[in-house]
């Protein structure tokens, strides 16, 4: 028998929110792990607002809105705000309760708020809590690991991408342009919209695009991104990048012994680097060139081709991190405000991953003693 569609009657009603979200949902693991963050953070926080004047938007809101933006592909800080105003699991997850709209807040108020946790390096402090509590469940390697850069488009059009000398300023509109038969290079142009973008081609035969590179590090046990830093596309080459986050894993209390990394690694600086830091470096090799440092004696060990193959894994965190945390093209200008930007999003994955990881423990039949 067909239903019949009736009008809505009811406009006062009683609902349990906690009972509209699955118990076995794995936001609610991700919301418990993330309040276990923020009480480590509640001294930071202490020290970024006044102790008088008028009461702001929480700083635990307004990360954990930054984690929302990335789990459900919100595409704007703008649509997020719109969103808020009827979700009830975005109000569960942030403690706004339904009948305060008073604690609900518009772009503007969002935007402002969160530019004084930005100046302060908050969400460095938040991604390294988070890989902390990966850290204390057991679930990172500490001692093989794997690095891999990308590319992430800025948001400035190659329109604006002009000489320095130019008299036109940002404010001169989207006149036509035309740049047949001229060479543009960062050595002579630069982006009006965005400064700190420079010009940067993949490969051969792609088309050069303004971008930054945010550089990786992964642990191989789980797949988790352990460490993460955005820096202009020129100047820094992924190498210097990696070697610097090794450095930073062992100042972290990691015990890096191997490091898995493709060919754009096999160079002499980023082998004898690892050297020095008593690192072998499983890196993929490329044909005829010879590298000091990295020969059969590591390329013939078992733990050399287990490193070339998980390796590829940080490909996940960076698909993720395109596709679903919306980091393909930045949404910010500068390299501080898309290194704060990646390091929510890549707070985000990792929180996911932990979730998804005590939900399958929990689901998973006990081994039977001697198994």
């Amino acid at each position: 028998m067909r239903g019949k569609k009736t009008a809505q009657t009811n406009f006062i009603a009683l609902v349990n929110v906690e009972n509209r979200i699955p118990k076995d949902h794995p936001i609610r693991e991700i919301k418990a792990i993330a309040e276990e963050v923020f009480r480590r953070l509640g001294e930071h926080f202490e020290d970024l607002y006044a102790e008088h004047g008028r009461p702001s938007i929480p700083p635990e809101r307004l990360l954990g809105a930054k984690l929302l933006i990335a789990l459900y592909s919100i595409r704007s800080e703008r649509q997020f705000c719109e969103r808020l105003q009827y979700d009830l699991l975005f109000q569960w997850f942030l403690d706004i309760n339904p009948d305060e709209p008073q604690a609900l807040f518009d772009a503007s108020s969002f935007s402002k708020n969160q530019q004084r946790l930005l100046q302060e390096s908050t969400p460095d402090a938040f991604f390294a809590c988070v890989v902390e509590a990966a850290k204390e469940r057991g679930l990172l390697s500490d001692e093989h690991f794997s690095v891999d850069g990308t590319m992430i488009e800025a948001w400035a059009s190659l329109k604006s991408f002009r000489r320095k000398d130019d008299p036109q300023g940002p404010g001169a509109g989207n006149a036509w342009m035309d740049f047949r038969g001229e060479s543009r290079r960062n050595a002579t142009h630069q982006s009006t919209s965005d400064p700190e973008a420079k010009l940067l081609r993949k490969g051969p035969g792609q088309a050069a695009k303004l971008c930054f590179m945010a550089h990786a590090a992964m642990e191989n046990r789980h797949g988790f991104c352990v460490h993460l830093k955005v820096t202009p596309s020129v100047g820094v080459t992924e190498g210097q990048a990696a070697l610097e986050q090794i450095g930073e894993l062992v100042e972290r209390g990691f015990r890096p012994q191997t490091v898995g990394a493709d060919k754009g690694y096999h160079s002499r600086e980023f082998v004898q680097g690892c050297r020095e830091l008593g690192v072998s470096p499983h890196v993929a090799q490329i044909e005829g060139r010879q590298v000091e440092g990295l020969d059969a004696r590591t390329t013939g060990q078992r733990g050399y081709v287990t490193s070339q193959r998980i390796r590829k894994r940080i490909e996940e965190i960076f698909g993720w991190m395109k596709a679903t945390g919306g980091l393909r093209k930045t949404r910010y200008r500068g390299v501080e405000r898309t290194h704060g930007s990646a390091q929510m999003v890549a707070s985000a994955y990792n929180l996911l991953r932990m979730a998804k990881l005590s939900l399958r423990a929990a689901l998973s039949p006990p081994r039977a003693v001697g198994a």
